[in-house]
């Protein structure tokens, strides 16, 4: 599948174009799927801002070797050359689990304010075995900046219900936020229903779209911190005013030192994901001994040892 920009007049498109078959069925016919591009004024006429100007584009698959990595899908994109390093499978529609919470923090970075005071709601009772929490409760008061953390550190679900609830109202309105958003930076072959990545049908993403998700995402100087964190120490109010203390620790092995980083490369943020149907997957942002900025995914690794094999693999292409 090749993703094609087009630019005119009216700005950028993002267009989808079926080369390979895609694991999901597509519910959308093509004319809900190409992002709605705002029109500035610019002089006597109005013109939008390309959003491709930045960005890498995947052109051919086939140059790329597919048996580097055992996981279904994986890319590597070198941010300053704008270039694209690895593909394997960029755009076929697969299920994200945690990694969705990128797209989370992305609009409550957006539409939120760090120093909120969030009231958790029943909404972020999560009860399906296996859910990663954050371990906050009903009644219990944090400010949206804790909660981020709650979220991209430990993967609490629950901080990503709350979250949702706060900025949206309902975990639903919340979802379609999301969607704009998707749609917005071009991530055509994305669809969210909830803020966590707890498995659902209807939940999916491609390697491809994490890359312009968390592309995004990286702007924003908040989220690069939070991302690029290793622990965070929370403290904050139970529903009887008690204080409680929290610390909440991420799980990227590159980062906390439980697996060697490829050696001239520096993890700068990141975000896992693993659920029975999405098998493990990993979001990573990682410099160059020059301070060159670089984006990888790999999607449905059988393993998490696979998944960090898979990493370094295309990873190290690099120093190369």
């Amino acid at each position: 599948m090749k993703r094609i920009f087009i630019a005119g007049a009216a700005g950028v498109l993002a267009l989808s174009l079926a080369g390979c078959t895609s694991s999901l069925s597509d519910p959308y016919v093509l004319e809900e799927r190409i992002p709605v591009i705002a029109a500035e004024a610019a002089g006597d006429g109005y013109y939008a801002e390309p959003f491709a100007q930045d960005l890498c584009v995947v052109a051919d698959e086939e140059a790329f070797d597919a048996g580097l990595v055992t996981s279904e899908a994986a890319a590597l994109f070198d941010q300053d050359g704008r270039e694209v390093l690895y593909s394997k499978d960029a755009f076929e529609q697969l299920y994200p689990a945690s990694t969705t919470k990128i797209m989370t923090a992305l609009v409550a970075l957006k539409y939120g304010n760090l120093a909120d005071q969030v009231t958790v709601t029943e909404d972020a009772v999560i009860t399906e075995a296996g859910a990663t929490l954050a371990g906050i409760e009903p009644g219990d008061v944090l400010t949206l900046e804790q909660l981020l953390y709650g979220l991209m550190l430990p993967s609490g679900n629950d901080a990503g219900a709350a979250i949702a609830v706060h900025i949206a109202g309902s975990v639903e309105a919340f979802a379609d936020m999301m969607n704009e958003e998707a749609a917005r930076i071009g991530a055509v072959d994305t669809h969210f229903v909830n803020p966590h990545g707890l498995h659902d049908p209807d939940h999916y993403t491609t390697a491809y779209d994490l890359y312009l998700i968390f592309h995004e995402a990286m702007k924003d100087a908040t989220f690069r911190k939070v991302a690029g964190s290793t622990a965070y120490t929370a403290s904050y109010r139970d529903k009887s005013g008690q204080t409680v203390t929290k610390t909440w620790k991420g799980g990227n092995w590159f980062m906390t030192g439980e697996r060697e980083t490829p050696e001239g490369i520096t993890v700068i943020g990141g975000k896992t994901g693993t659920t029975q149907a999405a098998g493990y997957c990993l979001v990573m942002a990682e410099e160059d001994s020059a301070g060159g900025e670089y984006i990888s995914i790999v999607l449905k690794s059988d393993s998490r040892q696979a998944l960090y094999d898979n990493m370094e693999n295309i990873v190290s292409i690099i120093d190369k």
